[in-house]
């Protein structure tokens, strides 16, 4: 089996995910997703991977990703004004149930909003917290000022804050 297609079929579905954190749109994340392995397959020849694959394909794709909103959505960067891990506890106390329960649907409050998110906003925090991406290489990947960035976080933490918050009065 050549190195590619192994790519594919190992990776395929992961690099849908990156992509569709992005876009939002499953038809254009498997048309991009596509494109890229096809791409891949053309330079199969000259494809030197230093780092690992899916380090490799997890960058493309958010490249990738990021180049189809630039391209489509005609976003002018530079007028830009301005996570909690799922606990796994196998406890068998009522509290602890309850505890948990609390915390997946807290989660679920988080990821829905932040897929709410104005997505210029969406995209600098996602960058930020999922792709563990520094302020200068957001500011670099998007070709917008650090500051922007800057703000654009803010904002992300100040409407999460406020999701949060009003999680917290439902709950109570």
């Amino acid at each position: 089996m050549d190195s590619v297609e192994q790519l594919f079929r190992l990776h395929y579905a992961y690099v849908c995910n990156i992509i569709n954190r992005y876009v939002q749109d499953r038809v254009r994340t498997e048309d991009i997703a596509q494109d890229m392995f096809a791409e891949l397959w053309s330079k199969r020849d000259q494809l030197t991977i230093h780092t690992s694959e899916s380090a490799y394909l997890r960058r493309m794709a958010i490249s990738r990703s990021l180049n189809y909103l630039r391209d489509t959505r005609k976003y002018n960067w530079d007028e830009l004004e301005t996570a909690v891990h799922k606990e796994k506890d196998t406890g068998h106390r009522e509290a602890d149930i309850i505890l948990n329960l609390e915390l997946e649907e807290l989660q679920a409050r988080l990821e829905r909003a932040i897929q709410e998110l104005p997505e210029k906003c969406r995209i600098v925090f996602l960058l930020s917290r999922h792709d563990e991406m520094s302020y200068a290489e957001i500011a670099g990947q998007l070709q917008i000022s650090i500051k922007t960035v800057e703000n654009q976080i803010g904002k992300a933490l100040k409407l999460l804050r406020v999701a949060v918050a009003e999680h917290r009065g439902r709950t109570e």
